[in-house]
C-alpha cells in the first residue's frame, strides 16, 4: 500500500473514532458491564484499526467491526488474567462465547440513551450525574466539564471516578428506566442534555466559536427522549435547542470572528428550525405544564420571529425572563433579564442591575457578566469602566474568538480616548 493510501486510511480512523468512538464506547459498556474496561476495550479497538484497516482495507460497517473488536479484547484480557485469579460471576458472564451476529444486529443507537440514564441515575449525587454523562456519553475532558459548573477540574475528576465505583459497587443496571420511573430522571437527563448543547453552541475554550459535533449530539439525544418520553420540558428543551441551532452560520465571520446577534444577517437563519422550534414551543406552552426550557424556548422564539434587532419585541423577551427568574431564580437568569431591560429601557437601567449582580459576587468569575457590564458601559460612554470590565472578561476567556472579540473593543475604547 502507497504511503498516501496508508494516510487517507489513517485519516479514515480518526474520522471514525471522532464521529463514532463515544457510540462504540456505550456499546461496548452493554456489553462489558464497566466503564474503565470499556474505555480500555475501545482504545484497544481503535488501535486495532490502525493496525488491520491499512492491511484489510476500511470495514463496510466501522462501529460493529470497532464494537466487535474492542469486546473479543477485552474478553482475551479476562482470559488472560484467569489464568492467575478464579473469574467472577460477572466477568464470567462477558467472556463466554456468543453468536458476533445476535449481538452485532443490536439497535446501537439505544445505548446511548442507556448509557445516559446510567449516568443520571438517582443513587448519584446529582452533580455527578451531569459530570458523568458528559464524560463518558459525550467525551467531554474535564477541564472542559469544569469550566460548566464553574468548578476546579481535579474536584470533576474525583466526583467522576466516585460516581464510576458507586455504579460498579451498587450494581447499578445498564438500562433504560420503566415508564413508571421515567419521569422522575428526566430533570438530570434534561441537565446533561443542555450542557452539552450549550459547550457545542459556544466552546468553553478553543480556537473555534462552536463544536458541531456536540450541539448536533445533544440535539440527536434529545429527539431520542421526546421519542421516548414527550413531556413539555423535555420538548421544550428540543425547541430551545434547534431555535439557537438555527442561527450558527450567522454566529460568526468567515474567517471565524464572533458576530453579535444585533449583527447577524437574519437572512442566514435556518428557517426550517426556526419552525420546527417554534411548533414545539406551542406544543409545549399548549400543556399548561411550563417550565424553565420551555420558557428559555420561548424567549428563543421571539428572537426568532423578529426580522431584525430593532423589531425584536424586548417587552415581551422581558416579561418571559420575569416568570423564568420565579421559576428558576439564579444569578445567570438575572443576567440575562439585566440585558432584556436594558435593550427596553435603555443601558442605564441594565447597568444598575448588571452593577447589583456583581456585587453579590457569585459572577464574580463569570466573564459574560463582565462583557455585558463592559458594553453597557461603553454605551453609556463610560470609557474607563468598559476598558476595565472587558479587560477582565478578556482575563477570563478561553475561546479565541470571543478573545479577538474583546481585544477589538479594547482597541476600539483606545481609540476612542485619543480622539
Amino acid at each position: 500500500m502507497s504511503e498516501d493510501a496508508r494516510d487517507r486510511i489513517h485519516e479514515t480512523v480518526e474520522g471514525v473514532y471522532r464521529s463514532e468512538s463515544r457510540r462504540v464506547f456505550a456499546t461496548l459498556v452493554r456489553f462489558l458491564d464497566d466503564f474503565d474496561l470499556a474505555e480500555e476495550a475501545l482504545h484497544d479497538a481503535f488501535r486495532a484499526a490502525l493496525e488491520q484497516w491499512p492491511r484489510d482495507g476500511v470495514p463496510a460497517n466501522p462501529r460493529a467491526w470497532l464494537v466487535s473488536a474492542g469486546r473479543f479484547k477485552a474478553i482475551d484480557g479476562i482470559r488472560r488474567r484467569a489464568r492467575f485469579d478464579p473469574l467472577d460471576e460477572d466477568a464470567e458472564q462477558i467472556a463466554a462465547p456468543d453468536d458476533p451476529a445476535s449481538w452485532g444486529s443490536e439497535d446501537i443507537e439505544d445505548d446511548r440513551m442507556r448509557l445516559i440514564f446510567t449516568c443520571c441515575h438517582p443513587a448519584l449525587q446529582p452533580d455527578a450525574q451531569v459530570a458523568l454523562t458528559l464524560r463518558e456519553v459525550c467525551g467531554l475532558t474535564t477541564e472542559e466539564i469544569a469550566h460548566a459548573f464553574l468548578t476546579a477540574a481535579p474536584t470533576l475528576a474525583q466526583r467522576i471516578v466516585r460516581a464510576k465505583s458507586k455504579i460498579r459497587d451498587a450494581k447499578i443496571p445498564y438500562q433504560v428506566p420503566s415508564q413508571e420511573d421515567l419521569p422522575d430522571r428526566l430533570d438530570s437527563v434534561l441537565r446533561v442534555i443542555y450542557l452539552v448543547f450549550n459547550e457545542g453552541y459556544a466552546a468553553s475554550s478553543g480556537a473555534s466559536l462552536t463544536r458541531h459535533d456536540l450541539s448536533g449530539e445533544a440535539i440527536r439525544l434529545a429527539r431520542l427522549l421526546v421519542e421516548l418520553l414527550p413531556e413539555p420540558e423535555a420538548t421544550g428543551l428540543l425547541a430551545l435547542m434547534l431555535l439557537h441551532e438555527s442561527r450558527r452560520a450567522a454566529r460568526a465571520s468567515p474567517t471565524g470572528d464572533l458576530i453579535l446577534l444585533e449583527d447577524q444577517d437574519r437572512s442566514l437563519w435556518n428557517r426550517e428550525s426556526i419552525a420546527e422550534g417554534t411548533a414545539l414551543v406551542e406544543r409545549a406552552l399548549s400543556s399548561r405544564r411550563i417550565g424553565p426550557y420551555t420558557l428559555q424556548a420561548a424567549i428563543a422564539a421571539v428572537h426568532a420571529e423578529a426580522r431584525s434587532a430593532a423589531a425584536t419585541d424586548w417587552a415581551q423577551i422581558v416579561g418571559l425572563y420575569d416568570v423564568l427568574t420565579r421559576a428558576e431564580p439564579s444569578p445567570v437568569v438575572e443576567l440575562n433579564r439585566a440585558v432584556a431591560v436594558a435593550m427596553r429601557d435603555g443601558p442605564e437601567a441594565g447597568l444598575a442591575l448588571v452593577d447589583a449582580i456583581l456585587a453579590r459576587g457569585e459572577l464574580a468569575d463569570y466573564r459574560l457578566a463582565h462583557a455585558a457590564r463592559a458594553d453597557l458601559c461603553r454605551r453609556l460612554g463610560k470609557t474607563a469602566d468598559a476598558r476595565a470590565s472587558y479587560q477582565r472578561a478578556l482575563e477570563l476567556t478561553r475561546q479565541e474568538p470571543e478573545r479577538r472579540f474583546l481585544e477589538k473593543r479594547l482597541a476600539e475604547l483606545a481609540t476612542t480616548g485619543r480622539s
